[in-house]
């Protein structure tokens, strides 16, 4: 059945929920209108209405912009929907300049590889539905104060390669039992998705921060709990390796940021 191209809009959500819930991704309702809030988005529809694919891109900063939920429907793959709206995507990112960031699953690596994609890192994803964190003393960890944005952009600026401000606002209100801090060092935020608490970023100047924050979020949160951890980082008690993902950037560029100040991801969705 061939589909027809169309931009992303809030009257899409019940669609683009039914693909998330279709692939067994995380992303709530609230994902869906943050993403589209901070980007934009095509999706293409059947002739009777079903939203069969999507694609988005959230432009970070001027420089680069991440490629995300690239979605097909299980009964409408195989038929190039998806192919059609990354070059849609890429298209529009070339023509304002910006280079394209993603998170690979497995299944994805080769086909953005032929796309002109290269590796750069990978992380992975851990579930949990019960964790047991071990004695450890969190000195310093405490709740994030309006006070502490200034130095956390510093610092996430740095780790991310340009400024997400509005992305990480939206965090810190919608899991603030996760919104922790170690007042210049490092912090760590989280929300509620559609399986799971997804406990991400935690941005951190070095490892005792990290392992502290980490500690932290995980005995305030209630489980289940998705992890994007960067192997810096033990597993914690109780996690399950889920899957792989691999950061890669169109062309020959090097992936933005500092990497060695990341140890969770805010999400392949959202980088």
């Amino acid at each position: 059945m061939e589909g027809i191209e169309h931009p992303l809009g809030e009257r899409h959500l019940a669609g683009c929920l039914a693909l998330s819930r279709a692939a067994s991704w995380n992303q709530n309702e609230a994902d869906w209108r943050l993403m589209l809030a901070l980007g934009r988005g095509w999706g293409l529809s059947l002739a009777d209405g079903t939203l069969a694919a999507t694609t988005l891109v959230l432009p970070y900063g001027g420089r680069f912009a991440w490629v995300s939920m690239v979605l097909v429907l299980p009964e409408h793959r195989r038929m190039g929907y998806a192919s059609r709206l990354l070059r849609v995507a890429l298209d529009d990112l070339e023509s304002g300049g910006l280079t394209p960031v993603l998170d690979a699953t497995p299944a994805g690596r080769e086909v953005y590889r032929r796309e002109g994609f290269a590796e750069q890192w990978s992380f992975s994803r851990l579930a949990a539905k019960s964790v047991s964190t071990p004695p450890l003393t969190v000195q310093g960890v405490r709740a994030l104060g309006e006070g502490d944005w200034g130095w956390m952009l510093e610092l996430d600026g740095m780790a991310f390669g340009a400024s997400r401000e509005m992305l990480l606002r939206s965090l810190a209100q919608r899991l603030p039992e996760a919104a922790l801090v170690v007042e210049g060092r490092g912090f760590i935020l989280g929300r509620e998705g559609r399986e799971a608490r997804q406990v991400g970023p935690l941005i951190a100047a070095d490892r005792d921060a990290a392992m502290s924050l980490l500690s932290a979020a995980l005995r305030a949160v209630q489980p289940p709990v998705y992890l994007d951890l960067v192997d810096r980082l033990p597993a914690p008690p109780g996690s399950v390796f889920q899957r792989p993902f691999t950061r890669m950037v169109h062309g020959s560029r090097s992936a933005p940021g500092n990497e060695k100040l990341v140890f969770l991801v805010a999400g392949p969705e959202l980088g």
